[in-house]
């Protein structure tokens, strides 16, 4: 059994290949995150995947926002599926129910924890090495990010976190294997950083202090879940699975580990052969993550109601052969805008063409007539100054004669057009400056800057960015 998580960091820049990069990545099970797809959004290129059954969670609050989506191979059909942690979105029988004691929160709190779409569990029948069947439910999760600026966001993510460690141990109660996986959104120990900024407050974090707890470590006995890369890679330096696409750290290395796979602990232990990174598959920002068991699926003989194929919008869409085999008219009418594909050959195209291009007929010809090749260069215009000039002025003075094409003008259009000053030399290695703007609300909002051309990096990686900085305003270089 192999599992794979990804945050795709969009899942509508190619639909058409995605069928290719769920067979790439060759997983039973595969949790996509931040799919940034809403259902009004979902295109059945995405939603139905030949070989697979899809179950999508979508956001509530904005388009492009957010979003998980779980596949998994149809030979790992899952008996049952729902999307969000509290029952509140679950309108169908097929869920998977377990919801647990969440006295603590109000309805307007849990309903607005699911409704970023940040969460999908599916629930599966395995067969241990053992030889037992039992439940495995995989929860796949995007958790928030807490941004510093907005006080109120990191208040939601802990609540989040709390909502799924509630979910989670009940259906640990109720007798199902848990694993969750995706994006955290919390790098957990300063291993897991690229650059720590302060290892006494380090752990300080709320984040981490939630993941501390909730994760079982061997020198005590709390907490019922285990990080599997670091139960595999206890010590493993530089395994990280996020990168800044901005300044290139990916090049450096210049990372943090974000996405985890955690399973409770009689499952790891028992069961896991392997947890791994990705780093050597591009697209996102994040890289796959993934982990191997002993463990076979059993697939259910149908999927649960969830699975998007049973959406009203792509119900019974699958055309029959006979469909494309209607005979055609041979005396079409003539076709509307939008024209077909391959208008160009006919001579309903040649026509149009002629009255856009130009025709000899009709005096008003369209811009791109004046960009053809070859064309003369227009007659100098002569004012009638120039034709009469006063006898007493002795003889007429003659125009100069126009320049050849090109002649003169590059030498006019270099002295009009200079372009931009060549970019400084950054001190570090001596290579030309990368210019960037201030995008952040405050008094230097929108000042440009210079800064070194290479990707960020550790202060003692001899290829990462230096620290030369040089405001374009003409401020003498300074450093970070």
């Amino acid at each position: 059994m192999r599992l794979v998580s990804w945050n795709i960091n969009g899942i509508r820049r190619s639909p058409e290949a995605l069928k290719r990069l769920l067979d790439s990545l060759g997983a039973d099970v595969i949790c996509l995150q931040e799919t940034r797809v809403t259902r009004d959004l979902l295109e059945e290129p995405l939603a139905i995947v030949e070989g697979y059954s899809s179950y999508f969670s979508f956001s509530r609050v904005r388009s492009g926002y957010s979003g998980v989506a779980t596949f998994c191979k149809n030979s790992a059909t899952p008996r049952a599926a729902e999307e969000g942690l509290t029952s509140l979105l679950t309108t169908h029988q097929g869920a998977v129910g377990s919801y647990g004691n969440t006295d603590e929160f109000t309805e307007d709190e849990l309903r607005a924890l699911d409704n970023e779409g940040r969460a999908v569990l599916t629930q599966h029948q395995i067969r241990t090495s053992d030889g037992h069947e039992k439940t495995l439910t995989i929860m796949n999760v995007y958790c928030p990010h807490a941004d510093p600026e907005k006080p109120e966001r990191l208040t939601y993510k802990l609540r989040f976190y709390r909502l799924l460690q509630l979910r989670a141990e009940a259906l640990l109660q109720a007798g199902s294997h848990v694993i969750i996986l995706g994006d955290v959104n919390t790098s957990h120990r300063p291993l897991d950083h690229c650059d720590p900024a302060d290892l006494a407050s380090f752990e300080d974090n709320p984040g981490r202090q939630w993941l501390t707890e909730f994760l079982w470590q061997p020198n005590r006995e709390s907490g019922l879940f285990v990080d599997s890369f670091r139960h595999f890679h206890p010590t493993k330096i530089g395994a990280f699975t996020c990168w800044s696409t901005v300044t290139g750290a990916r090049f450096t290395n210049y990372g943090t580990r974000l996405d985890y796979i955690l399973g409770d602990r009689p499952l790891v232990l028992g069961e896991f052969e392997d947890s791994f990174l990705m780093p050597e598959v591009e697209g996102s920002d994040h890289c796959p993550v993934g982990a191997t068991l002993r463990a076979e699926l059993i697939p259910a003989p149908r999927c649960p109601p969830l699975c998007t194929r049973y959406l009203p919008e792509f119900a019974g869409r699958q055309q029959k052969l006979s469909r494309f085999l209607v005979k055609l008219d041979p005396n079409p009418p003539e076709p509307t805008l939008p024209q077909p594909q391959g208008e160009k050959n006919s001579v309903l195209a040649k026509t149009r063409a002629k009255r856009t291009c130009g025709d000899p007929c009709q005096g008003q010809l369209s811009l791109l007539n004046f960009f053809q090749a070859g064309r003369p260069p227009e007659k100098p215009i002569i004012t009638e100054a120039q034709e009469t000039e006063p006898a007493s002025q002795g003889p007429r003075a003659v125009a100069p004669p126009p320049p050849e094409p090109g002649e003169g003008q590059a030498a006019f259009w270099k002295a009009v057009l200079k372009g931009p000053p060549r970019p400084p030399l950054c001190k570090g290695h001596g290579e030309p400056c990368v210019l960037r703007t201030v995008r952040k609300a405050g008094p230097n909002f929108g000042r440009q800057f210079y800064i070194c051309p290479r990707p960020v990096g550790h202060i003692s990686n001899p290829a990462a960015r230096c620290d030369f900085f040089l405001w374009v305003s003409g401020k003498s270089p300074s450093t970070h």
